[in-house]
């Protein structure tokens, strides 16, 4: 099974695991690692390379983070770039994390990446678009 490394600024990556367990339960092959103010970028990727080393050694790897170019992001791209079937995803969301925890299984680490894009982007609206897409639906009835 393919492996998730979370990680963010602060809580992020604690925080979106703690939601993760309460609606899809404990997860394999996954890891949540915060990098608090109070971290630096050497103990932020020494805790990422000891990630690495945990989750199984056959099976690629993805790293979702918070923010494009930010220390986790930075951190988790120069790891990503050191061995084939490692991704890094960034503006990770709650939508991505749940479905692609579940959809994993079997895909490649480019596959991953390429659903969790559509699944990330599908997780991002508004209540006045979700609205009018249920107008546009035809309504099924009875017929004659």
């Amino acid at each position: 099974m393919l492996g998730i490394i979370l990680c963010g600024h602060g809580g992020f990556a604690s925080g979106l695991a703690q939601a993760m367990r309460q609606i899809l339960g404990e997860q394999p092959q996954f890891i949540a690692i915060d990098f608090p103010e109070s971290s630096t970028t050497a103990l932020l990727t020494s805790q990422l390379e000891e990630a690495v080393a945990a989750l199984d050694a056959q099976e690629d790897i993805v790293f979702l983070t918070d923010l494009l170019g930010g220390t986790p992001f930075r951190v988790a791209s120069t790891l990503a770039l050191q061995k084939a079937g490692r991704e890094v995803i960034a503006g990770t969301n709650l939508q991505l994390l749940l479905e692609m925890a579940l959809e994993r299984d079997g895909l490649s680490s480019e596959t991953f990446r390429l659903q969790a894009l559509e699944c990330g982007h599908r997780g991002l609206t508004c209540l006045a678009d979700e609205l009018e897409r249920c107008r546009e639906e035809p309504l099924v009835g009875e017929g004659i």
